[in-house]
């Protein structure tokens, strides 16, 4: 009996159970409001309570309001107990799932068999499976082991349970001491992070020194791998004392080349010299012993080879030592060559490990099409030579289309989490999305949002907190605390739906990282038409996945219209950088677009593509029907998905550049000398060579860039504002914006345009919250910036005309127009801060 509780309380944490999900909106999602109504309501009821009104009061003659004043907005108005009396009950469905549970063997066969499994992935594992590995290593030590261990992660976690036992160590590179010791000291095994070496015990010590000697005196090359860890190797040093050792010589070189007080030169540097003086023969014939870097340098080699001999002496050299490379190796390059027959410029995603994206264009030159398609072919043949001859199989449509699992950390923990590119179909009338956050110590908002985009991938409309009803869907309500767990909910109706990309997305408003809250975690449910029952109904729940990575906006999938008109949803597990507060999906969605795009238009190879090579040339393979298909239906090789992840000099990240604004003077004399057309650039901040008139003084200004323009004592022209269209999910509404927010400023106390624009962004996250009809005053120095913002949603690439005191400026058209920085992978914003 306490096994099955215990069985049943892990099942329910899976599927995101184990938490009270209540709704702000009691009855959602029923009767949700429109997003004015219920700001407006909100107002209402502030001003009836004495302990709010003066404050309300206050505001509103400002002009602006903060929304998270107001005691009815962000925080549950209700219990958990009487939204669930609000709530009508589930009808069952069809479409609800039963997950049998299957007792199982022996406990220690169960636990062996997934200890084997772990430790001999040929994938780097994850997070959670790297902390199972430990527990379960500990367990296992002595018994039987996997026959080989290839993932060096895995290998740390395994040598720190053998030297807790006295069992020999499994090393064979300096490297996999080092991981050891970060593994004894409670560190990263796998060197991202900086580990604080603890004081070992001495036999601790010299086991470690004994390791590195063995390790070195086998291979003396082995030393040349100290330079890429050489700040660890000499915090190291200091706690393993290899000077009280003089009978483990070859342990002290390691640290004296930590030091730079011994050479021993690097292959990869011996390489890079060759690459770097296009001596492409040489670089074959000095990477043929290590196959690995040899496949993971082939679309470089065969870029600078200088004619078609030395490509053709790279491709055979790349068939010859095809055996001995991994199949993990050999997926990735096939993978990636796939793509490379795309054209150039076309956009180009990268993730690293922690699943943060960006995105750059790809301004590789093509590889020539003939030696791709002999490559390819070459793979193609390997990886048929190393599967199994099966004989007649049967298989699940739905399989199929999953993506390689070419490394565990393309996918998150959870329930029904597939690996990064893998699809799979939407069954169901209702699409509901769902997130849950708990912070650990300050006061942290996640907003759920769900960006929808047109087949060019440009912005159809959203669901947000400040859109709670459009195209045929709902917003649970805002909470903006979660001491005590906090849910936010989005239904949808696929069939009212006309656009052709559904992006959920998790947005960090305020406070605590994915990796710094105690929980948090999203999912999607399905449900058949008009199926009622409460927000969240465990039985409805197609996925649920942890948020743990490093960004400040998620993006855990992307469901898309297919031209038969089903859904189908692809896994993404992507991360945004976004900026450190005030995450919205109005100001990200450029940059969720790009990542969308790029991310959908790259293939990766799925399951199908594996059963394609071991069908060719056997039995045919039947396929069983799934819903709504006939059996023995073609599948595609490949899928649209994932990078593979390839190293061969990928640029870094673009730097974060702060665009400038360019200001063109089309007219001398309008709004008194102020520059009436304005375009966001990422350059420094440049004026038109001539004269302006500031406040009846007249100053020449230099054509060449500037930061700061030398202080002008005439006054700033009062109430300047900045008005255009703002579209909206319902109707347009008329938007004003303008700069000047301290600490940001955009216009100089002189009057002069100058430094970075700091207009709406810093607006909504200065005045936090605001609803439809609110502004914001405020003075920059001795002169005057009037800002107003009636609505905060808007789009970029909009044309917003100059106002001045609600006058159009005299002398032209005073027109200018707003676009987002294009090198900006992580979010663009219409004015950035």
């Amino acid at each position: 009996m306490h096994a099955a509780r215990r069985t049943l309380r892990t099942v329910s944490e899976m599927v995101g159970d184990h938490v009270r999900h209540n709704s702000y909106f009691i009855d959602f999602p029923a009767n949700v409001p429109d997003t004015e109504e219920f700001w407006t309501r909100c107002v209402g009821k502030a001003l009836g309570d004495d302990t709010s009104r003066e404050s309300v009061v206050r505001q509103l003659g400002r002009g602006v309001l903060d929304l998270l004043s107001l005691p009815a907005y962000g925080s549950y108005q209700h219990t958990y107990e009487e939204m669930l009396a609000a709530q009508a009950e589930l009808i069952a469905s069809a479409g609800d799932r039963v997950t049998v549970l299957h007792l199982g063997r022996d406990l220690d066969e169960e636990l062996t068999d997934l200890y084997l499994a772990l430790a001999g992935s040929t994938t780097p594992l994850g997070e959670d499976d790297l902390r199972d590995l430990k527990m379960l290593a500990e367990r296992c030590a002595l018994g039987p082991q996997p026959e080989a261990i290839p993932v060096r992660e895995n290998r740390a976690v395994v040598n720190e349970a053998r030297l807790g036992v006295g069992a020999d160590l499994l090393l064979d590179t300096v490297t996999d001491v080092l991981r050891l010791a970060c593994a004894l000291s409670g560190g990263d095994v796998t060197l991202r992070e900086r580990t604080r070496f603890r004081s070992l015990p001495r036999p601790v010590r010299r086991g470690l020194l004994a390791g590195l000697d063995a390790v070195v005196a086998a291979n003396p090359g082995k030393l040349a791998d100290v330079h890429a860890h050489r700040e660890p190797f000499k915090r190291l040093g200091e706690r393993l004392h290899p000077h009280e050792y003089p009978r483990w010589p070859h342990a002290a070189d390691v640290f004296a080349v930590a030091r730079g007080e011994k050479e021993a030169r690097s292959f990869d540097s011996r390489i890079e010299e060759l690459l770097v003086a296009s001596d492409v023969p040489g670089a074959v014939e000095l990477l043929k012993p290590a196959p690995g870097k040899l496949f993971r340098a082939l679309d470089l080699l065969l870029r600078i080879a200088a004619d078609q001999g030395e490509r053709d002496a790279v491709v055979a050299a790349a068939m010859k030592v095809a055996p001995q490379v991994s199949g993990r190796v050999v997926l990735s390059v096939r993978e990636h060559l796939h793509n490379r027959a795309r054209e150039s410029g076309e956009p180009r995603i990268f993730v690293n490990r922690r699943g943060r994206a960006w995105v750059s264009p790809d301004l590789r030159p093509p590889v020539p099409a003939a030696d791709r398609d002999r490559l390819i072919a070459a793979l193609d043949a390997e990886l048929r030579r190393r599967l199994p001859v099966p004989g007649p199989l049967l298989l699940d449509p739905d399989v199929l289309d999953v993506a390689l699992p070419l490394s565990g950390r393309a996918s998150a923990a959870g329930l029904g989490v597939l690996p990064r590119g893998s699809t799979c179909r939407v069954d169901g009338e209702q699409l509901r999305f769902f997130v849950y956050w708990k912070e650990t110590g300050r006061r942290t908002d996640y907003d759920l949002s769900a960006l929808l985009l047109d087949t060019d991938y440009s912005t159809d409309s959203w669901l947000s907190y400040t859109s709670l009803t459009a195209v045929g869907g709902e917003h649970s309500g805002d909470i903006t605390e979660a001491p005590d767990g906090a849910s936010e909910f989005i239904n949808l109706s696929l069939d009212r739906v006309r656009s052709t990309f559904i992006v959920p997305q998790v947005n960090i408003y305020a406070g605590e990282g994915f990796e710094e809250v105690e929980e948090s975690f999203f999912g999607f449910m399905l449900r058949d038409g008009e199926q009622k029952g409460r927000p969240f109904e465990p039985r409805t729940v197609r996925m649920k996945s942890e948020l743990r990575g490093a960004g400040r906006v998620a993006l855990p999938l992307v469901f898309q219209r297919g031209d038969d008109g089903r859904w189908r949803a692809k896994w993404l597990h992507l991360y945004l950088r976004g900026i450190s507060s005030a995450n919205r999906v109005e100001e990200n969605q450029v940059s969720v677009s790009k990542a969308v795009r790029a991310f959908v238009e790259r293939e990766s190879l799925t399951m199908g593509y594996l059963v394609d090579l071991m069908s060719a040339g056997s039995e045919p393979v039947g396929r069983r029907a799934g819903p709504g298909r006939a059996g023995d239906v073609h599948r595609p090789r490949t899928s649209r998905g994932t990078p593979s992840g390839l190293t061969d000099h990928h640029p870094r990240k673009p730097a974060r550049l702060d665009p400038q604004l360019t200001a063109t003077v089309t007219h001398g004399e309008a709004m008194k000398g102020l520059p009436s057309q304005l375009l966001c650039r990422n350059e420094s901040l440049r004026f038109p060579r001539g004269r302006l008139r500031l406040g009846g003084a007249r100053r020449a200004l230099p054509s060449s860039p500037v930061r700061r323009c030398p202080r002008n004592p005439g006054a700033f022209p009062p109430a300047v504002s900045a008005a255009g269209l703002a579209r909206t999910s319902k109707t347009s509404a008329t938007a004003r914006f303008s700069s000047g927010y301290t600490p940001l400023p955009a216009y100089a106390t002189s009057g002069l345009l100058h430094g970075k624009v700091g207009a709406v962004n810093s607006a909504v996250r200065r005045a936090r919250k605001m609803p439809f009809g609110g502004d914001r005053r405020t003075s920059a120095g001795n002169g005057r910036c009037d800002i107003q913002v009636r609505n905060t949603i808007y789009e970029p690439a909009t044309d917003y005309r100059l106002s001045v005191d609600g006058r159009p400026p005299s002398g032209g058209l005073g027109v200018f127009n707003v676009r987002s920085d294009p090198h900006r992978a992580e979010h663009d914003r219409v004015l950035h801060d």
